[in-house]
């Protein structure tokens, strides 16, 4: 079954961004962020994108999918 792997802390940490900034520019709570980060909660659509659109890049980059084959 793939997982999600997600850059979202190293991003946000280049840009000495905290998860309450990051939550309140795209619009959810610093718990989902958090979740996001920790691989507990997998974005919409929309929230990937917005969370794209924050640090001028793509969905892509920020996160992939990897197989478990374990």
């Amino acid at each position: 079954m793939p997982i999600l792997k997600t850059r979202l802390h190293e991003l946000r940490k280049e840009r000495n961004m905290q998860q309450a900034e990051l939550a309140k520019l795209v619009g959810v709570r610093r718990e989902t962020i958090g979740n996001l980060e920790n691989g507990r909660y997998n974005p919409s659509l929309k929230l990937a994108m917005d969370i794209a659109k924050v640090f001028d890049t793509t969905v892509e980059d920020i996160f992939t999918f990897e197989n478990d084959d374990e």
